[in-house]
């Protein structure tokens, strides 16, 4: 047992000293608590869905539901994307032999789209918003900039640090909305209701 707890600590705030709290089966980073996020789109230009050498994170159960969500999410994609996704697949395996989605000439997600201001979409997303679809994307996509990680006793729960974030990080100061309220509807979906009243109860001790 604790050599597991050891190693998700040690996931948790490698060299950033941050303590962390138990929710059922779940370590949480205070990070979640400390740090304020509001996604920027205007001065990042959605660049999360475009920088990195890797596709976004899947589950197991959301590569089938890519493979039949396919046809109706295709019209709402690039000829790119959609021709990255016929010669790789609508997911793959990437390095560390995890799932994810497949990029285009190893730069942005396949099924990224881009506004006429050149900012970076969900195709997923877009599908999911005028009805063609009831999955919205990947829940690491939801999540972000919290990312998770299981283990066999415990799931990981983490602020994921990226510099191109750092106007998300400014905004977010600004409006004073901290990282788990940014992602309430991602975590609620996670994690379920109950653990999210339970982080929130958690916020409330440590204002006292």
């Amino acid at each position: 047992m604790e050599n597991i707890i050891f190693l998700v600590l040690d996931y948790l705030c490698p060299k950033t000293g941050s303590t962390m709290f138990q929710i059922g089966n779940t370590i949480v980073s205070e990070e979640l608590i400390e740090n304020d996020f509001v996604c920027n789109l205007t001065a990042c230009k959605g660049a999360c869905c475009v920088g990195g050498e890797y596709g976004a994170p899947l589950e197991d159960a959301e590569t089938e539901i890519l493979v039949d969500i396919f046809s109706d999410v295709k019209p709402y994609l690039r000829p790119e994307g959609i021709d990255a996704i016929m010669k790789q697949g609508a997911f793959i395996k990437g390095e560390d032999g995890e799932w994810e989605t497949p990029l285009v000439n190893n730069s942005e997600c396949a099924y990224v789209v881009f506004s006429e201001q050149g900012i970076a979409k969900c195709g997923l997303e877009a599908a999911y918003t005028d009805g063609a679809t009831t999955w919205k994307k990947p829940i690491s996509c939801h999540l972000y900039p919290v990312r998770t990680r299981k283990y066999s006793e415990f799931t990981a729960v983490n602020y994921h640090k990226w510099e191109i974030c750092d106007p998300a990080c400014s905004l977010g100061k600004e409006l004073k909305v901290p990282i788990y309220k940014f992602v309430k509807e991602a975590l609620i979906k996670k994690f379920g209701e109950a653990w999210y009243q339970e982080l929130e109860q958690v916020v409330l001790e440590n204002s006292k």
